[in-house]
């Protein structure tokens, strides 16, 4: 045959329905963030780091690229401003969670007084004082599982895990699909879906129903 019929047929795409992102259950958040000594400069550093990508669904990229002057007032509240991928900005008001967090790291450090700077800062042992140089994102992975281990979490993380804990938190008390699409600023609510894993539990009230 000179030409193939079926050249123009194209067959169905391939879809991926369920998120690969590990989350947290919203209680082994909580005891992550709990189990975090905030006596300490780092320890304030790395809750706030971590409740921004919890409260915010901020992406770890954007959360370790936010400046001080970044958390702003609006409408009587603070909000905090991400600079997104493609150079994107996007606006969100704070959890009352975060805003405790972000205060007390930002005020506690004196980081207040320079509005330009990183709040995500490398961290000096030989000095206990910030370095001053922005945080990589290998740090941030790093102390995401330094983190983990320490509060005694056994699930495997990534630096996407809080962003879709956030989100799946969120669905779970109420929350729609719509609107967890504006907050994380996801151009598709097919992206949104993926983070949505409430249709994953199973409890163990439904595991002992196998009575062999």
């Amino acid at each position: 045959m000179p030409t193939n019929p079926a050249a123009a047929v194209r067959g169905p795409r391939y879809v991926v329905g369920r998120g690969k992102t590990p989350l947290l259950d919203p209680a082994e958040a909580r005891q992550l963030i709990d189990a975090i000594d905030t006596s300490t400069i780092i320890g304030l550093r790395d809750r706030a780091l971590i409740g921004l990508m919890v409260y915010s669904f901020a992406r770890t990229g954007a959360a370790i690229g936010m400046r001080v002057e970044d958390l702003f007032q609006q409408n009587r509240r603070p909000w905090v401003r991400l600079h997104e991928k493609g150079g994107k900005q996007h606006a969100m008001p704070c959890n009352h969670n975060l805003e405790s967090y972000l205060h007390e790291y930002i005020e506690g450090t004196g980081l207040a007084s320079d509005p330009k700077a990183l709040p995500s800062q490398t961290y000096s042992r030989a000095t206990g004082q910030l370095a001053g140089n922005p945080l990589p994102q290998a740090y941030a992975y790093a102390m995401n599982q330094r983190r983990a281990r320490a509060a005694g979490i056994t699930t495997k993380i990534g630096n996407h895990t809080f962003r879709a804990t956030g989100v799946t938190a969120y669905l779970k008390n109420g929350g729609t699909l719509e609107r967890a699409a504006q907050m994380a600023n996801h151009a598709s609510m097919r992206t949104t879906q993926l983070y949505d894993r409430r249709t994953e539990e199973v409890t163990l009230d439904e595991v002992e129903r196998i009575f062999v």
